[in-house]
């Protein structure tokens, strides 16, 4: 088994979580978190990264407008995500063959 070590796995998980500072767009009211093409009009809370949690830091009209207003930390979201390598692939299976010779009687 193949264990990664613990400043590995620190490393990995720190490139995930968001940077301090960073900001993000959830929806105002008592409603579940729904994508953002479900009611665009709606308005929008921003929240903000201290390091530990998100905490409110501010409040926009909609969709539109927290958009704008968050354009940059999406974008080095974005960046951050792992793209998974695609030119690893697994070894190919050795052809089947019978054991023993069949012969047609």
């Amino acid at each position: 088994m193949d264990d990664e070590s613990l400043e590995e796995w620190a490393a990995r998980r720190d490139r995930r979580r968001p940077t301090r500072g960073e900001r993000r767009i959830t929806p105002l009211g008592d409603q579940p978190e729904q994508g953002s093409h479900v009611n665009p009009d709606a308005p929008r809370g921003i929240q903000e990264w201290d390091g530990h949690q998100w905490v409110p830091a501010g409040v926009a009209d909609d969709l539109t407008a927290a958009v704008d207003e968050i354009s940059d930390d999406a974008t080095s979201r974005a960046e951050r995500v792992p793209l998974p390598s695609f030119n690893k692939l697994p070894p190919l299976p050795e052809p089947w063959w019978p054991t023993e010779q069949f012969h047609r009687p």
